[in-house]
């Protein structure tokens, strides 16, 4: 069991979570697979394909955002990285339902793994997931990438952090310190886990998830091979906006690479 349920209190949640009900249909090239993971409760996946012979990006998005905001990101994905995007939303936001918790994180990112690789098989799309998670989906991602190491190719973390107690701590947010340090050690011993080749991705600048967290999830992570990517100038929602060719070229590199190491 994950202790990330200790940040799951009423003084907590409302300055953790900014879910909404945000849906847009979808565009020709993807749908929406509805993820059952507790009774009466889904969550959304939103399936961009690009070809059905390319590998997949299982994508957890940041706060306040939902699948429906990757409708014209996608293509990009298509055309210079080679992968399909797989964005999968937490609970409360889009299309799913229930409300969001840090326990929700945990807990639906292993339904929603098996449910993206039986849709994937089923459809006979290439069987091929790489993970990734941006700023509080690095929670989700952290989680599988630690738990199933022979299901995911690769490990690519955004604007994120190797634990939410760090990010609770820097609001201020009222909760005992021993609570922070138990869950601390729990994501710490999590990171050295996890085996994975692992991209990280960050922008110099952000001013909601200081920069040294990528420093701490490099050092961290008990990855062989690690890369991180600093963007000069990036505030933690412009990543990708002030250097988009640099982060695509990334992310492009970082898949290639490993595959052309698997084949080799």
């Amino acid at each position: 069991m994950s202790y990330y349920h200790l940040l799951d209190q009423p003084h907590i949640l409302p300055y953790a979570f900014f879910p909404t009900n945000e849906f847009s249909e979808c565009p020709d090239y993807a749908f929406d697979l509805a993820i059952p993971v507790e009774e009466n409760i889904h969550v959304s996946c939103r399936f961009f394909i690009g070809d059905p012979d390319y590998p997949s990006l299982l994508y957890f998005h940041g706060n306040g955002e939902v699948a429906g905001d990757y409708n014209l990101i996608a293509p990009y994905y298509f055309k210079i990285c080679g992968v399909n995007l797989l964005v999968a939303e937490f609970r409360g936001y889009g299309a799913s339902n229930g409300s969001p918790t840090f326990a929700g994180l945990i807990a639906d990112a292993h339904p929603i793994l098996t449910a993206v690789s039986r849709e994937l098989s089923e459809r006979g799309f290439r069987e091929e997931i790489w993970v990734m998670g941006r700023s509080m989906g690095s929670v989700s991602a952290l989680e599988l990438a630690a738990c199933y190491p022979e299901k995911i190719r690769g490990l690519i973390i955004e604007s994120g952090f190797p634990c939410a107690a760090r990010i609770t701590r820097r609001l201020e947010l009222p909760i005992a310190e021993t609570d922070l340090k138990v869950l601390e050690d729990e994501c710490l011993q999590k990171m050295r886990k996890i085996t994975l080749s692992a991209l990280i991705i960050h922008g110099e600048q952000d001013s909601l998830v200081s920069v040294q967290e990528a420093y701490t999830l490099e050092r961290e992570l008990g990855s062989a091979e690690k890369t991180l990517f600093i963007i000069p100038g990036a505030d933690h929602n412009i990543v990708m906006a002030v250097d988009i060719d640099g982060y695509f070229k990334a992310i492009r590199e970082f898949i290639h690479h490993n595959q052309e190491e698997a084949e080799g």
